[in-house]
Order: structure tokens, then sequence, then C-alpha cells
């Protein structure tokens, strides 16, 4: 499998003394070959015994550390239950760059006031780099985020955008609740 990353993030997916690379090699079975002069990394299995899936979950983690993600971050993605995705905003937008820095700068907000925030209420880590905004979370925070950073995209108000946050946690919150809460019968049991 072959990826393409920017040349000066090379040195976050391959590590202080290649310690990212080893880390990622490691837990799934893969080689990973990086060519620091073109931003070309190509991944193999390491055995016959890899899990084909794992290559997928490799790629997903190296284009994260290529769209501006910290290797701590882009290791949630260890996790099957994690989502990555990428947004170019070339696609909502054209190829204005003005437009793409002023949406940029909506999504970032003042002193990254509103990535934070976006952050904080879905618990999904946002990356922007370049014409790009990716997001890391699990299905339905992941999802939250995304239908935010597109309302801003659209314009809308920032304001609008926080309370649509805030009303989505308090969904998660209830739903997370309903899974543990007991059913009527182990009620029963827990009372006698």
């Amino acid at each position: 499998m072959h990826v393409k990353i920017p040349l000066n993030r090379i040195g976050v997916l391959v590590g202080s003394n290649g310690r990212v690379k080893r880390e990622i090699e490691k837990r799934f079975d893969v080689k990973i070959d990086v060519n620091s002069k073109a931003g070309d990394v190509d991944v193999t299995k390491a055995t016959d015994k890899s899990d084909p899936s794992g290559l997928f979950r490799v790629r997903d983690i190296v284009l994260a550390m290529g769209r501006g993600f910290s290797s701590e971050n882009a290791f949630r993605l260890f996790n099957e239950e994690t989502t990555f995705g990428i947004l170019d905003l070339r696609d909502y937008l054209g190829k204005s760059q003005a437009d793409i820095q002023r949406i940029k700068g909506r999504i970032i907000g003042k002193n990254g006031k509103t990535r934070k925030i976006i952050e904080e209420y879905t618990e999904a880590n946002i990356a922007i780099y370049g014409h790009t905004v990716s997001i890391i979370g699990e299905f339905e925070s992941f999802e939250i985020a995304k239908a935010a950073i597109e309302l801003l995209i659209r314009g809308g108000l920032h304001k609008s955008v926080y309370r649509f946050l805030q009303w989505k946690r308090i969904d998660l919150k209830k739903k997370n609740m309903e899974i543990w809460k007991p059913s009527p019968s182990e009620f029963a049991k827990e009372k006698e």
C-alpha cells in the first residue's frame, strides 16, 4: 500500500530514533518503508500471518500524521472503534486560497477557541493542515465534529454551532447512560 505525506511530516511518522515507526510496525506486523526525499511511504505485510486489514489501519495512521496529527493522537487509530476522515476544504469552497484561509480561521477560532470547543464537546481530535481538516474520534463523536465543522464552512454562526454541540453532547450522554442502564429484570435481581 502506497501513501504520500508532506516532507515536513516525515519526522512525526518516524519519531525519535525511529520509535514511532517501530511501534506501528510491531503493533500491526507490517513493514514501513519511508522515502524522506519524496514523502513516499510504502506499507507491506511483514509476514504471511499479518492481518491484511492492518494495512488499512496503518494507512490511516500514516495519513493522520501527514495531515497534522501528533503520533499520540494518530495512535488512537490503534482502536478499531476509532474513525479517521479528511475534509478537503476545496470540495466546499473551490480553490480560492482566500476563502480557504478564512474558513480555516473560522474553524480554529480566536486563540484556537472554536477548535478546542469542538474537541471538548465531541472528544474527537481535529487537525487543520494545508487545505484540509482532519478528524479522529469514535464514530458518533466523529460524525458530530464533522457536522459542526461543515456548519462553520457553510457560514453558520459560532453561537449556533456551540449550541448544536451542547445538544449533541447531551444526546451522547443519554445514550451512554441507556447502555449501562439495567433492564427491569436485572434491576429486580439487584434488589433481592
